[in-house]
């Protein structure tokens, strides 16, 4: 997916703050952040949508969210609280088609979300 605006920002032809990398994931500041706080964990392989993650991908979601993780550490988001978001489809608000998970905290969060 040479097009993808997430793909870009991983091979670093886009700019983004990042706030975590390793081999698997980048985590960025969301350009227009809907709380206090509102990351993006960017996984580097492309996929569109958790459905799409085929089960010969073994570990890929526990290396996502062990970037998640270490972020909610490192950012002091575990005590406050925080929201995980991952959207599928642009009915459910998705507007870059490469899979991510929106990382937010700072606010109270009300439910049902949307």
């Amino acid at each position: 997916m040479t097009e993808c605006l997430f793909c870009k920002m991983v091979r670093r032809e886009i700019p983004a703050r990042v706030v975590h990398e390793d081999a698997d994931t980048l985590v960025i500041r969301d350009i227009h952040p809907q709380a206090p706080t509102h990351l993006l964990a960017i996984p580097k392989q492309h996929f569109s949508a958790v459905h799409e993650v085929p089960p010969s991908e073994a570990g890929f979601f526990d290396r996502l969210f062990a970037a998640v993780t270490a972020v909610l550490e490192r950012e002091g988001l575990i005590d406050y609280g925080y929201r995980l978001v991952i959207n599928s489809g642009s009915r459910s608000g998705q507007s870059v088609f490469h899979l991510h998970v929106h990382i937010l905290s700072g606010r109270p969060m009300s439910w049902p979300p949307g």
